[in-house]
């Protein structure tokens, strides 16, 4: 049979000439592209037929799937057996069960339920809400793993409702378990399950649903309502706290002066710590010198871990080496046991003369192979060196990971530009695979140019590393030649790079950056013109040469008008040239203290990984010992000469 492909498809299977296509490459695509169309019948009637194509599962489930997903027909259940028989184990089994277990759910055929799901591997949060009401022998477990996760799932399937609801209903989670989650999805902005929670209390705590309403959508609003002034109970008064809590998110300044005319003797102690830890937070992110002041009046309250993380930063800015050990002591024991603060607790230690208990805290997360692990390492007086070498793998081990069925199926979906399938079958194989089949996965993956893939599998072995493939150099004539003619220092132009692409050459970010070096439009027009570069166009972005010249070109930039600082670059890098200024102190900071209280969760962890990189780096390429502390420096203090931004894009 012959599939007339649209254009896309055409250029898809052309692949500039860089993969060739196989047999029934194009009969894969055109289901895929029926798939995304909902043509059902002509999905019904490619599968109809079978090949051997290595991605033909994916031709029979395509129909299947959509079946299941129209409720108003009876779903093919002998099908979806024959399916799950023949393809038991696969991820793509796994993905059918899902959805056919959800189907059952919904159906209340409970007894088909209960055989289908305990077949599932991985059953997702819908799954699992659908066990906890089934009545049936995996009910209970499901409904003390929803308990386990009350104040933390924010983003509830509708199956999960029934559920959630019956812990109050039935006694096992009170009212004031009710009133922290509300809290917490308040934080979150998850608005209409706040509601929810709301609802499931008892009717003389429930709150107005007209004045929630108002404090939600218009906090500043309510609170110069008479019924802000004037709070009727538990419900009126917790109304009030969610207002506050959203108007510090867009003006903590205004929502403190709000709270001082409000804040009352009818408000409970726990109430009035709560109120001051929401605005100490907003103000910690703000980077406000009250912030500290105000988690002083926040105790009390059950705070987040979020919120204790930022209390800890705010005296690490300060410098203030008692509240930073305070804070930290003050941590559950599984936050205090995180490598970051045991790091910080060292210091604190150090810095209070208590040299034995520094060098305990500094041991808890020494010698990992990260940002807070050299850092403790280096803190103890020694360098940080990479664990013993596993032994290479072998062409046994690489032919058998090569060979597998989910393999192969990785590689044609790669081919083909079917990345999220890809993805997901590639974490479905490694799911609990040792460390050589790791090894030997990364290995293939390298072979294969799927840089990321085999970052991502060298990563995750436990006893047996191999730090060359966790820390590949592909394209190293490319960034080499860039890094000398723009003057930066090339293990942290790699160790950037792996940070923003993992080496994928036609990854392409959710706002639009493009190749190796996640180089927006915009931003390589503007620094092509600035470098004088007549001939570019848009697809300089998209080839690796010119992507990195680009990109190096920027780079450079970035450093000159940052006191060529390399974690202030870092910082622009990701969130923008003016963040990274603005996010400077008044006075000179530890480069390590700089990046741990960066406002945004996504720049502060991206600098940490970006110098530890660099830091691999620059042990992989070139054997020289440069500390990870010295590469940090010291981040200059926010004065006039870098308080300006250049004109930029």
């Amino acid at each position: 049979m012959k599939y007339k492909l649209c254009a896309s498809l055409l250029a898809l299977l052309g692949l500039s000439g860089a993969v060739q296509a196989e047999p029934g490459d194009e009969r894969i695509l055109a289901a895929r592209e029926a798939a995304t169309r909902g043509d059902s019948q002509r999905l019904v009637a490619m599968a109809a037929s079978t090949s051997d194509h290595v991605l033909e599962p994916y031709v029979q489930y395509w129909p299947l799937s959509a079946r299941i997903a129209r409720i108003s027909e009876p779903a093919p259940a002998e099908a979806i057996s024959d399916f799950l028989r023949r393809n038991a184990g696969t991820w793509l089994a796994e993905k059918l069960r899902q959805e056919w277990v959800k189907r059952l759910a919904y159906e209340k055929r409970w007894g088909a339920f209960e055989a289908e799901y305990g077949l599932l591997m991985q059953p997702d949060q819908e799954a699992q809400c659908w066990a906890a009401q089934s009545g049936g022998s995996y009910a209970a477990d499901a409904g003390r793993a929803l308990e386990g996760v009350w104040l933390t799932m924010m983003d509830t399937p509708a199956a999960c409702d029934a559920p959630l609801q019956a812990l109050v209903s039935s006694g096992r989670l009170g009212s004031e378990d009710v009133w922290q989650r509300f809290r917490r999805l308040v934080e979150a902005k998850r608005f209409n399950p706040a509601r929810d929670a709301a609802s499931w209390l008892p009717e003389n705590q429930s709150p107005s649903p007209a004045s929630l309403t108002v404090a939600l959508e218009n906090p500043a609003r309510f609170l110069a309502s008479a019924n802000a002034r004037n709070p009727n109970g538990r419900g009126g008064r917790e109304v009030v706290l969610a207002a506050i809590a959203r108007l510090a998110r867009s003006n903590v300044r205004d929502a403190v002066v709000h709270w001082r005319g409000l804040e009352s003797s009818a408000y409970r102690d726990e109430e009035r710590a709560y109120v001051w830890g929401q605005l100490a937070w907003m103000a910690a992110l703000a980077q406000m010198p009250e912030a500290s002041a105000w988690f002083a009046q926040a105790q009390g309250t059950l705070m987040t871990d979020e919120q204790r993380a930022w209390r800890v930063r705010v005296a690490l800015r300060a410098g203030n080496w008692a509240g930073v050990r305070q804070g930290i002591e003050a941590m559950p024991a599984a936050q205090q046991e995180l490598p970051d603060w045991s790091y910080w607790l060292g210091r604190a230690l150090q810095a209070q003369g208590k040299s034995a208990e520094a060098r305990m805290a500094f041991l808890r997360a020494a010698d990992q192979p990260h940002f807070y692990g050299i850092l403790s390492t280096e803190a103890l007086g020694r360098q940080y060196i990479w664990p013993k070498a596993a032994a290479p793998v072998t062409q046994t081990e690489i032919v058998r990971v090569q060979n597998a069925p989910e393999t192969r199926r990785v590689l044609a979906l790669y081919r083909l530009d079917l990345r999220t399938e890809a993805l997901r079958e590639w974490a479905w194989g490694l799911r609990s695979v040792d460390d050589r089949t790791l090894l030997a996965a990364a290995e293939v993956a390298r072979r294969n140019g799927l840089y990321d893939r085999a970052i991502n599998a060298a990563e995750r072995t436990r006893n047996e590393h191999d730090f060359a493939l966790r820390y590949l150099a592909p394209y190293y004539d490319v960034f080499a030649r860039e890094a000398q003619a723009q003057a930066l220092d090339l293990p942290w132009v790699f160790g950037l790079v792996r940070q923003e692409s993992r080496f994928l050459s036609i990854a392409r970010s959710g706002v639009g950056a493009q190749g190796l070096m996640q180089v927006m439009p915009a931003t390589g027009k503007w620094i092509a013109k600035r470098q004088g570069w007549g001939d570019y166009h848009s697809g300089w972005l998209t080839a690796i040469d010119t992507n990195v010249q680009v990109g190096s070109a920027y780079l450079r930039h970035v450093l000159d008008t940052l006191a060529n600082h390399p974690v202030l670059a870092s910082a622009a890098y990701n969130a923008g040239p003016g963040r990274a200024r603005r996010w400077r102190d008044s006075k000179p900071l530890e480069g390590a203290i700089y990046t741990e209280t960066i406002p945004f969760t996504e720049t502060r962890d991206y600098v940490k990984k970006v110098m530890a990189n660099a830091e691999m780096y620059a042990t992989l390429l070139e054997r020289r010992p440069v500390s990870l502390t010295t590469r940090l420096g010291k981040v200059p203090a926010n004065t006039t000469e870098l308080a300006l931004a250049p004109d930029e894009p």
